[in-house]
């Protein structure tokens, strides 16, 4: 049966979130079985996520407004030209020096061994010899186990690519994972502001430099961009309908239910979507207030997936969530402080009935006002409040180093995070700052007057992330790096409300064009107002795109370098690194992609070369030493000739601080392996 276009755009733009979800669905519990291997993923997740993809959609609504083709054709030639040019550009980042390498090599160990921990092989070394190390970037040493940094939930998807492909195919799965990310992005504006808008959003979005910088790497947020904005997708569907508490069960619960699951799983991929979620709590207690029977399957869904969430955080990254302790313990205090005030606040307003604030004639205008107040506070804020305090001496070396190369005062506990409503301004423009900023006053406005009940919960999750964000990003402050904070929903809440105020003032021109009797030297002013405003959110943010960096790949060459390094090492061979300095960016690489036993060697003496040598000697393994420099193998091993078969001089992304990143570093990478004959 033809799909009118209407429904063809509700269903494919809700697709993406019930494809990820159907999938980390099957793949994380098989992980946390140690049984995450291709043929059982392949037999057990496959027809999960075509089952979800041929029933989830059926649930959604058809949309209230007629629908033309043009809109949905635009949508999908946007998202079809965002995944090829980010393929074409995506990064080759194998060796750790940020987040994206730490994220691929956990990809590869889990989907060459489909468990973990990674066990440290000390028995293939030299046993419990003091002078070696496990631990690396990313890495955590813990007993006799290594756990990887971060949570599995975006590994658990790139691992699709690495069995398809290997390292490239792996490489190229968030490209495609960054358009799926704004194919959801468009189908949230069309039913928010208007499936004809849609398109402009969705150019918006895959213009902009954060969009597109993400979807090159490794990263996760373009998976948690897919779930959360996703999630309000399918939230927004299971709405369309009013049904009470008490009524049977209908497929609008079921969407609900859905709609939960998806927004929780997003704690699977990242751990401080807890606080993203905090607002969904407190829609959930509005929803039972107002006897919405969507209110308990969207509780449901959305504690079955925080609770997946927690569990892959608790049980499979502790060693992660111990590093974040400082920040993540007072989250999640915060959040009991939510669910219990939710708790309270619910059992008593069922009692005696929520307050009537539409009787408060002056509250819509006091709600714009503030909103308008606190985006200006934003904007003076590096003025009065400079922010300093990074509570880490590493970064603040690396910030007053990147201060130093770009000829500002030297000052490395300098945050820049009263920069960060800037930030957004670099990336989209201020004309869409501004557009936003008014398009959010009036959407709180319109809430507080008891019209658009459709915008309540997409209101409070987008407002409180981009004002928690704002206000502490809690990242390393050098660009492009730090765009990643505003990439999963700050930018998209913008270019939302942007879009929204756009089409709500040309609506408001085409009713005082109608209005006037002689209209006929204004009657293009809607036309004109719309194009203009569009051009104004386009330009800026396509000439920082076009200005920046995106104009070439990083680190390529590293995956062909890769595959020399781990062909020119035995099949027996134990890999000591001897070089501290390169042992933490190459151990992982050695031991996830070469699949040899890896360790380092605290301390490079003789004696302790020839110790541990001898120790993996005995267990009849070929010792390999590895290193940066030439002159420190062989003066290790002088009866051996050292070889380079890992070698790369490529580019790689800049830092910046004051200004957005523009051309590029290099980046050089060598390993040097020398095989220790054994006496």
């Amino acid at each position: 049966m033809r799909l009118p276009p209407g429904r063809f755009l509700a269903r494919v733009t809700a697709l993406p979130a019930i494809a990820v979800s159907a999938w980390l669905l099957v793949a994380f519990p098989l992980l946390a079985l140690g049984l995450f291997t291709p043929w059982i993923a392949l037999i057990l997740g496959a027809p999960a996520v075509i089952a979800a993809g041929a029933l989830v959609p059926r649930l959604i609504p058809d949309p209230d407004e007629d629908v033309p083709w043009w809109p949905v054709l635009l949508v999908l030639v946007i998202t079809v030209a965002f995944a090829i040019v980010q393929i074409a550009y995506h990064a080759e980042a194998l060796v750790i020096r940020r987040d994206p390498a730490s994220y691929a090599m956990y990809t590869v160990w889990i989907a060459e061994n489909g468990y973990l921990p990674i066990p440290q092989q000390r028995d293939l070394i030299a046993g419990n010899d003091p002078a070696l190390s496990y631990q690396s970037l990313a890495h955590y040493e813990r007993g006799d186990a290594i756990w990887p940094q971060f949570m599995a939930g975006a590994p658990l998807i790139t691992a699709i690519g690495y069995w398809i492909g290997g390292l490239d195919g792996m490489l190229v799965v968030t490209p495609i994972l960054g358009a799926l990310g704004v194919l959801t992005f468009a189908g949230l504006t069309a039913r928010l502001v208007g499936a004809r808008w849609a398109p402009l959003a969705a150019l918006v979005l895959a213009l902009c430099l954060p969009q597109q910088w993400v979807s090159r790497f490794t990263y996760s947020e373009p998976v948690t961009q897919i779930l959360l904005l996703g999630g309000l997708v399918l939230a927004y569907d299971s709405l369309v309908r009013r049904t009470h508490i008490s009524d049977r069960w209908s497929r609008d619960r079921t969407l609900a239910g859905i709609a939960g699951l998806v927004l929780g799983l997003a704690l699977v991929v990242r751990i401080d979507a807890i606080r993203d979620l905090l607002p969904v709590v407190g829609f959930i207690a509005l929803l039972l207030l107002a006897r919405r029977g969507q209110a308990l399957p969207l509780l449901g869904g959305l504690a079955l997936g925080v609770g997946l969430g927690l569990y892959a955080g608790y049980g499979l990254s502790l060693p992660y969530l111990e590093y974040l302790s400082d920040s993540l313990d007072p989250l999640l205090m915060i959040s009991g402080g939510v669910i219990l005030a939710a708790v309270i606040g619910t059992a008593v307003l069922w009692r005696y009935g929520p307050p009537h604030t539409d009787r408060v004639r002056w509250l819509p205008n006091t709600v714009a006002a503030l909103a308008l107040l606190t985006m200006v506070g934003f904007a003076i804020r590096p003025l009065l409040w400079p922010d300093h305090g990074h509570g880490s001496d590493f970064t603040d070396g690396w910030v007053a180093y990147v201060q130093s190369r770009e000829g500002l005062p030297v000052e490395g506990s300098r945050t820049y995070y009263d920069m960060s409503l800037y930030w957004v301004g670099w990336y989209v423009g201020l004309g869409t700052v501004l557009f936003a900023s008014l398009g959010v006053a009036l959407v709180l406005r319109r809430l507080t007057s008891w019209r658009d009940p459709q915008w309540l919960l997409p209101a409070m999750l987008l407002v409180w992330s981009v004002a928690t964000t704002l206000m502490r990003p809690a990242i390393t402050p050098d660009h492009p790096w730090a765009s990643r904070r505003l990439i999963v929903l700050v930018i998209p809440a913008f270019v939302l409300f942007a879009v929204w105020f756009l089409a709500w003032l040309t609506r408001y021109c085409a009713i005082a064009v109608r209005a006037e009797r002689d209209a006929s030297p204004v009657r293009a002013l809607p036309v004109v107002v719309a194009a203009g405003a569009a051009v104004a959110m386009i330009g800026p943010t396509a000439i920082t795109s076009f200005a920046g960096i995106m104009g070439y790949r990083q680190d390529v060459g590293t995956v062909a370098a890769t595959e020399r390094l781990c062909a020119a090492l035995p099949d027996d061979a134990s890999v000591i690194v001897v070089d501290s300095g390169m042992a933490g960016n190459y151990m992982p690489l050695l031991r996830n992609v070469c699949g040899v036993p890896t360790a380092a060697l605290n301390d490079a003496t003789p004696e302790n070369v020839d110790r541990v040598v001898a120790g993996i000697h005995q267990r009849d393994r070929t010792a390999v030493l590895a290193s940066e420099d030439w002159d420190q193998l062989t003066s290790l091993a002088p009866e051996s000739e050292p070889d380079r078969p890992f070698h790369v001089v490529a580019q790689m992304d800049p830092s910046t601080l004051m200004a957005p990143p523009t051309g590029h570093w290099s980046f050089v990478g060598s390993v040097w392996i020398t095989v220790v004959p054994d006496p």
